[in-house]
């Protein structure tokens, strides 16, 4: 032997409760109007009554639906950016994930802080310990990946 169960959502259920609700309290004002008499009162109580049963009904229904947010966060300002810093004696390397095609990206190096800004309104500033008076010296970008290689300047 083997059994079903089968369970149902919220919205299947209000969809078999709600019916049920709307005839019983019908049913509860007709036996009302029934004890006043035959007339004209009567069915016009039944057809205000049924009026805003019909209309409580599509509001609980309404209440009970769960819809995904229409808007949500962008994912860009969300993610964490990813980069590294490696420090060695004559030169810094930082390397770093950036969004865009490589003609779109920008870097400069001012007074120790890096620049970087690339598409989409991608705009990073990070400060680089001991990089006053350095410059870049070597500029790579490949596959979203931009590695610079950052060095003293050499004056003669």
């Amino acid at each position: 032997m083997s059994s079903y169960k089968r369970t149902y959502s919220n919205e299947q259920s209000i969809n078999f409760i709600i019916p049920i609700m709307i005839i019983l309290f019908l049913g509860i004002v007709y036996i009302m109007s029934l004890r006043y008499g035959q007339g004209a009162v009567s069915f016009i109580l039944i057809g205000i009554a049924a009026a805003t049963m019909i209309y409580w009904g599509f509001v609980i229904k309404k209440m009970t639906r769960t819809e995904k947010p229409k808007y949500t966060a962008r994912e860009t300002e969300s993610k964490n950016w990813v980069y590294d810093v490696i420090k060695g004696e004559n030169e810094i390397v930082f390397v770093a994930e950036v969004p865009g095609p490589d003609d779109k990206i920008m870097v400069r190096l001012v007074e120790g802080v890096l620049y970087i800004r690339a598409a989409g309104g991608f705009s990073k500033e990070v400060p680089v310990e001991g990089a006053s008076g350095m410059q870049i010296s070597d500029f790579k970008y490949r596959n979203g990946v931009l590695t610079l290689r950052i060095g003293k300047t050499t004056e003669t």
